[in-house]
This record gives structure tokens, C-alpha cells and sequence, in this order.
């Protein structure tokens, strides 16, 4: 039984609805709800019956972004005989840069674009605050719903002086000039304004959102499997021909060289690069022009 998760069959199985389940943390991303994630996609991906997956979240957000320090998180990343077995990698044997690259290029980067060509019609139900991690797994879906009072950002770039998450969808989901700007200032987006720019599809009122993302999936599960799956993947193809599969492996490169760097800027008493030269303020604040988020990060 999923630990970090909740997987549903609706409608004699035409639609799958998975929950991530951590609301204490904020549904935040160890990696043992990635691991459940990918095995729940994997699952709904092989049912025959299934035509939509449904992605959302309980609790007060979507997902809280990468997990930075729970319980669970450090229990996973001390070696021992508990270990998850895919997760020995980075379980205290290995260190440092190498250690972090292949954490990140399997948990948060490689699964994130295999979801992004699953085999399925898949849709991402967000409230609350999408930061950072949140957004990546949101943009790995065909389409976005978010009820009214939902915020966007990638606050990486001002708080811990990334160039962003590892999955570098910004410039195609926010617009080049509008993705330098969020990312240099740390700045948020309304639902409102991310279905102006075309990123979020469907906004609903806070207690409409699941039954009114019910009701979107019903009417795309109504079409032939076929004709959906060959639309997804013409509309993909399209985009990867414009560079994007292309600009996410080479900007994934530069994260990781970004990582590097920060750990060498932050290796001294002075930090800098955040708002309060803080590592650990970042958790708490908000974008700078949204200050009012409720998140433990």
C-alpha cells in the first residue's frame, strides 16, 4: 500500500486519481513519495482502462516543492539497513557534488519529463502555493486547473541563488522575458495571470476545483483514446522540435554547475545571494511580492 499517496479509479476506471498524501509537510517531495508517484503513474500508464489521470494534492497546498528536512527526508539519506534500495545512491556512500547530480537527474529530472510523455491524458489540480519542485510536477502534466486564491513561482533563484528547478520549463511556460523577470525577483503569479499566459487551463472556486477537474476529465475521457494520445503527442513533438526536450537537458547541465558554484559562494561565514544572506531564511518567505504563503519551506 502507498505510504505517501492515494491512487483512486473513477468512472469504471476512466480516470485515475492520484492525491499526494503528506499534508503535514505540505505534500512535500521525499523520495519516497516520488518512487509511489512513478509507480502510480506507471500503473494508471498500463491500465487499459484508464484515458485521464488526475494529480492533485491534500491538505492546504498542491505540493510544498522538494522536501528540505523532514523526518522522513533525513531518515531516507542516512545509510543503514531501512534504506530504500533506489535510494543507496545518495544514502551517505557517495558526497557532495556527484552525490546531488544523480539525485537529481533521477528523482526530480529524468522522472519528470518521462511523466511529461506518459501515455496518458494527464492533468495537475493545484491550490494553495506551486513553488519551486510544485511547478515542475504541474508542468509535466497536459494541462493545469487551479482554484482562484492558487500562486506560482520558482523562488530557487531568490533564496538560494539558483538558476531554477532542475526541470527548466520556464521560458516555455512564463514567456522568455516574463521567466527572467519571476526568476531574477522571486516574484509570484496569480491563477489569474498564469491562465493569461496560457500556463494554467481552468480556474475554479476553492470548493468547486476536484468536482469541476472531475468534470474536465470526464468530458476528455468521453473522446477516443487514440485521437488524445496522437493530439498529446503532435503538440509535444511540436515544442521538442522548437528545442525544448534539447533546452531542458543543457539547463540541466547548468544547474548543476550552479550548484557547484553556490556551494563554493556559501562555504564561507558569508552568505550571500539571498534576501537576509540566510541559507535557511528561504524556507519561510514568501516571493518578495507575496508575502502572505503558507508553507513550512
Amino acid at each position: 500500500m502507498p505510504r505517501y499517496l492515494t491512487y483512486e479509479l473513477i468512472d469504471d476506471g476512466a480516470i485515475a486519481r492520484i492525491m499526494l498524501d503528506r499534508p503535514k509537510t505540505r505534500n512535500a517531495q521525499n523520495r519516497g513519495l516520488l518512487v509511489e508517484l512513478d509507480e502510480a503513474f506507471k500503473a494508471a500508464e498500463a491500465d487499459d482502462r484508464v484515458r485521464v489521470i488526475i494529480l492533485g494534492g491534500t491538505g492546504p497546498m498542491f505540493t510544498s516543492g522538494h522536501d528540505l528536512g523532514s523526518s522522513d527526508d533525513r531518515a531516507e539519506r542516512a545509510p543503514g539497513p531501512d534504506q530504500h534500495p533506489t535510494m543507496s545512491t545518495y544514502g551517505g556512500t557517495k558526497a557532495g557534488t556527484e552525490a546531488r547530480m544523480l539525485q537529481e537527474w533521477h528523482f526530480f529530472f529524468d522522472n519528470t519529463r518521462r511523466w511529461r510523455n506518459l501515455r496518458k491524458i494527464t492533468i495537475a489540480q493545484t491550490h494553495g502555493t506551486v513553488y519551486a519542485a510544485g511547478l515542475m510536477l504541474a508542468w509535466a502534466c497536459d494541462l493545469i486547473t487551479a482554484d482562484t486564491d492558487t500562486m506560482f513561482a520558482d523562488v530557487v533563484g531568490s533564496r538560494l541563488g539558483m538558476c531554477g528547478v532542475e526541470y527548466f520549463g520556464h521560458p516555455w511556460e512564463f514567456g522568455p522575458r516574463r521567466a527572467k523577470e519571476l526568476l531574477l525577483t522571486g516574484d509570484s503569479i496569480s491563477a489569474q495571470e498564469a491562465h493569461q499566459i496560457g500556463m494554467v487551463s481552468k480556474i475554479f472556486a476553492p470548493d468547486e476545483l476536484a468536482d469541476k477537474t472531475l468534470d474536465l476529465a470526464r468530458r476528455i475521457a468521453q473522446r477516443p483514446t487514440v485521437a488524445s494520445l496522437l493530439i498529446k503527442e503532435s503538440v509535444n513533438q511540436s515544442v521538442d522540435n522548437m528545442g525544448f526536450y534539447n533546452a531542458l537537458n543543457a539547463c540541466f547541465s547548468l544547474h548543476q554547475i550552479n550548484h557547484a558554484h553556490w556551494a563554493e559562494v556559501t562555504a564561507g561565514e558569508t552568505i550571500i545571494g539571498t534576501p537576509d544572506h540566510g541559507v535557511e531564511s528561504w524556507k519561510t518567505a514568501a516571493p518578495v511580492h507575496e508575502r502572505q504563503v503558507d508553507s513550512p519551506w
